[in-house]
């Protein structure tokens, strides 16, 4: 039988795109990290953080509400990208980004997502080619936030980032812009956290890891490497029983 952190998890990502909770599930897989994880005490910080940065965004400035809140988050707060273990597996649980105030892009992302939210700011995932970004749309444009800097990005800094991961210097065409919705952040997050674990040999980390990925993307190949992996039948039966 699947663990009942599993079944959580395959509940809350079975509702409706527009109703997952981010947070929650993203807390849901570091439970396969922490199986004693309190997701309310981690859902306490991030209103903590929401509260304090609504209040710098209703202060006003002549800057936009998402630039506020990164300065919030990256001066205040003191949040930033980890350039000393940029793989350790820490940077992608997002209760010890919340505690360590450091991490990877997609969950540095995610915080300021949620943040945002509670904050009364627009801010969404882009799942960009190798780098995951934070967009929001305002009156006057839309703006483009790296999460591991804490900035603001130019088209400059973008036809760069794309640059890096194609070998082409060139615009991004609109769609590499969109938003992401949260299945996607939440796959390209457990797709992370599978890569490091497959580096390190660390086969009953990355099964945990995969029978989250066949939840929330119930494909051939990833059935195939989870069964490699010696994932529980019983995963596929529960996940067909909720969708």
């Amino acid at each position: 039988m699947p663990s009942p952190s599993l079944t959580l998890f395959a509940h809350v990502v079975s509702r409706p795109e527009a109703e997952i909770d981010l947070a929650e599930a993203s807390l849901l897989i570091a439970e396969a990290e922490y199986p004693r994880l309190d997701v309310a005490r981690h859902i306490r910080a991030l209103d903590e953080l929401g509260r304090a940065a609504r209040a710098v965004v209703e202060l006003g400035s002549d800057r936009p509400p998402i630039e506020r809140v990164l300065r919030f988050l990256y001066e205040e707060a003191k949040f930033s990208g980890n350039t000393d273990d940029y793989y350790d597996p820490k940077n992608s649980f997002l209760n010890d980004v919340l505690e360590r105030r450091t991490g990877i892009p997609i969950t540095l992302a995610l915080v300021i997502i949620e943040v945002c939210r509670r904050a009364g700011v627009e801010a969404q995932g882009v799942s960009f080619p190798g780098h995951f970004l934070v967009r929001s749309p305002a009156q006057n444009g839309l703006f483009i936030a790296d999460p591991f800097e804490g900035r603001l990005l130019t088209q400059t800094d973008l036809r760069s980032l794309l640059a890096r991961h194609t070998g082409t210097p060139r615009d991004p065409d609109s769609r590499m812009l969109e938003a992401a919705a949260p299945k996607q952040i939440l796959i390209r997050m457990l797709n992370n956290l599978r890569g490091i674990y497959t580096q390190r040999g660390e086969r009953d980390k990355e099964r945990e890891m995969l029978e989250r990925l066949y939840i929330l993307s119930p494909t051939d190949e990833v059935k195939r490497d989870l069964d490699a992996a010696g994932g529980e039948r019983a995963v596929f039966q529960g996940n067909r029983a909720l969708n």
